[in-house]
């Protein structure tokens, strides 16, 4: 079993997959990093690492004997004048730059291929833990009707597309009128949006539940490091927004927090259902 080096940011995913390598007895080191990953993992065996300290993450991982990364947790994107590269960071930091400009997975694999040149086997949250993603049909107890359908479709369609022109990877829409499309902002600000600024006669309300929110990769995504993903805040701000459920591609979206978000999606009545991508 090959000794895993946990490339960490923020949120739950990181501690999910660590404990999970814990109770399966695969060795795991983490590169916690700054500013991002939670003290929850400091009891693992690891080191902090800078945002653009590639050269200095690559000799801890490499010191600790791991044969594989898998990068998880959320990074918001940074401000690059405010970076403190080491020298390998340095060197690749106007390939970052410009990779940037074309939107984040092309930003990600020019980080990803660093790792993989040193001969690292990259894994996906997905690989490291292999029952994270939804499945097809149903999640929980709530299913989808067939008054929901129209939207379903509507809403996978519109994800689809803002993916493809590498926007980002949720849309809600409501009765088939697109409420709102997910940026830069991440999904939570969108559903915060929705909850607050759209008017109640044209979505649901938490009671009187209507619409959908659906998330898909992009074509272009790297889907090692970067498949969208919902949790508890999600189906919180789904059901505070009126939606009457939420949808992804099966196989194609992280579930984190999965009991927990299931007790949660019943105990509130919304669906959670996995479609063929």
């Amino acid at each position: 079993m090959r000794k895993l080096g946990l490339i960490a940011g923020g949120g739950t995913l990181p501690l999910e997959i660590a404990e999970h390598c814990e109770q399966a007895g695969r060795p795991v080191f983490i590169a916690r990093l700054k500013g991002f990953a939670g003290p929850e993992l400091d009891r693992f065996p690891g080191v902090e690492v800078g945002l653009a300290e590639i050269g200095k993450t690559i000799k801890a991982l490499k010191r600790a004997g791991c044969q594989a990364v898998c990068l998880v947790g959320n990074v918001s994107r940074p401000d690059f004048k405010t970076l403190a590269p080491d020298l390998r960071g340095l060197s690749i930091l106007p390939s970052v730059i410009a990779a940037a400009r074309k939107g984040d997975d092309a930003l990600l694999r020019v980080v990803l291929n660093e790792f993989a040149k040193e001969g690292f086997a990259i894994e996906g949250a997905h690989e490291a833990k292999s029952d994270l993603t939804l499945a097809k049909g149903p999640l929980g107890a709530v299913t989808p009707g067939p008054e929901h359908q129209g939207d379903i479709d509507r809403a996978l369609l519109v994800a689809r597309e803002i993916g493809r022109l590498d926007v980002g990877q949720g849309a809600v829409v409501c009765d088939g009128l697109v409420l709102a499309v997910e940026a830069q902002e991440g999904t939570d600000a969108m559903l915060r949006r929705v909850a607050h600024e759209i008017p109640t006669a044209i979505r649901g309300t938490p009671g009187a539940y209507r619409g959908v929110l659906a998330k898909a990769p992009k074509p272009i995504q790297e889907t090692r490091i970067d498949l969208p993903t919902i949790g508890l805040a999600t189906v919180q701000r789904a059901a505070a927004a009126g939606l009457a459920g939420i949808v992804g591609e099966a196989g194609r979206l992280l579930v984190l927090d999965r009991e927990a978000v299931i007790a949660l999606a019943d105990e509130l009545g919304l669906f959670i259902v996995g479609v063929e991508p």
